[in-house]
Order: C-alpha cells, then structure tokens, then sequence
C-alpha cells in the first residue's frame, strides 16, 4: 500500500463531495481561475487559508511564507503579487498573520537558527522599532501576539509601496490592501483595520512615479546669481 493511501482516499471522497454539490465545478474550474482575492498569509500549518475563508479551490489566489513577510527582495512574492494584480486583477490582497506565530516568537529572541535568522531580520527590526509599544505588555505572549498584528500592519505598508500596486491604482484599478489576523486558538478570522484603498493613503516618500512620466528637475531653492 502507497504512503500516500490515506491521502489518496481522503482526496477521492473530498472530489466526489464537492461533484456532488455541484457536478460542473471541476469543469469550470479547469477553464479557467479568476479569483477576487490574494491571500499573502505564514506557512504555518494551523493557517489553512481557503478553509479559514470558507472559500473553494479558484476563488483565492494564495502566497505563503514564514512570517507573512512581504519583501522587496522577494522575487517569490513579489511575482506572485504581479501576477495576481496584472493578470488575475484581483480586488483585495489579504495579507494575513496569525497569533502564537513561531517566526514572529524567533524573533524576539537573540538565539542563532541559522539561515532563518536573515529571513527574520525585518521582524527584529520591526520588534527593536516598536520596543516601547511591546514593553507594555507583561508576557511574553502577549508580546508575541501584539508584534504579530504590527507585523501585518507593516507588511500592508509593503505592498502598498510596491510600484505594482501603485501602478495598479494610478490605472484606475479596484484593488484594496487589507490587514487581518487569525486566531489559532478560537478559529476567529479579523479584519485589523488598516486597508490601504489608494496613493492617497500612501506617504509621499513612498509614492512611486507612474511608468513612462518623465520626472521632474529638483526645484532649487538658492537665489540665481545676478546675470551682470
């Protein structure tokens, strides 16, 4: 028997359930996906993502990484992320954490874990930045579940500087950044609140000009000398 048999059988009744629901779904599926949604969520598997949302196979468009990290080296991600808002023109990009995170928990702590730790960098220094924020909290789970909600308000923060949801938004497309959090131990799926809807939103430092517009001279401030 295949190591596999349990998964194999487990698949067969899931497929025939779902056809039985509706006979055609696999055949619409296999056309085409088009989902409204990315979910950019930890690889952590507690954090099943269609599951949380109720949602089938082909309504969400799913990226997941240690952390929930949205990195502007990355290639990963950030080819994920142009795919879904080019090609898919997904409408909301769900960048998820979850309470109890192991990686947010690593870094907190100085310990070595080897190549990890360069991955957890950003999350040091998020937690170091944030140092008077998480001091107020009395454990360290508390510490932990509040560094993992600042986590995804950072992480918002990423995507919303990418030049390709920028760019998406200065062509006039429907998309929305949101940040939400999960709870391991009641199940519970919440919005945080911060979804970024447009540039407006954006810091000005972080706006990026629209591809194809000739930037403009630095505007110098010093008096011209006198022509004579």
């Amino acid at each position: 028997m295949s190591e596999l048999q349990d998964l194999i059988e487990n698949n067969a009744r899931w497929a025939k359930s779902i056809k039985e629901t509706d006979p055609e779904f696999f055949v619409r599926l296999a056309r085409q996906q088009a989902p409204e949604y990315l979910w950019i969520g930890c690889s952590d598997a507690r954090v099943p993502a269609n599951e949380i949302v109720g949602l089938l196979p082909g309504d969400l468009f799913v990226h997941r990484n240690v952390g929930n990290l949205v990195l502007h080296t990355d290639m990963n991600c950030l080819s994920v992320l142009q795919y879904a808002v080019d090609v898919l023109k997904v409408k909301h990009i769900l960048v998820t954490g979850h309470y109890g995170c192991g990686g947010i928990r690593a870094a907190l702590q100085d310990t070595q874990l080897g190549l990890i730790d360069g991955w957890l960098r950003s999350i040091r220094e998020l937690a170091w930045e944030k140092r008077e924020d998480l001091a107020r909290f009395p454990t360290m789970e508390d510490k932990v579940d509040r560094l993992c909600e600042l986590n995804v308000v950072a992480q918002v923060a990423n995507v919303s500087h990418t030049g390709i949801v920028q760019n998406a938004w200065q062509r006039g497309q429907s998309l929305a950044v949101h940040g939400c959090i999960y709870g391991i131990k009641d199940g519970i799926w919440k919005d945080l609140k911060v979804t970024v809807r447009g540039l407006a939103q954006v810091p000005e430092q972080y706006r990026l000009r629209p591809t194809g517009q000739i930037a403009r001279a630095p505007t110098d401030q010093r008096a011209a000398p006198d022509a004579g």
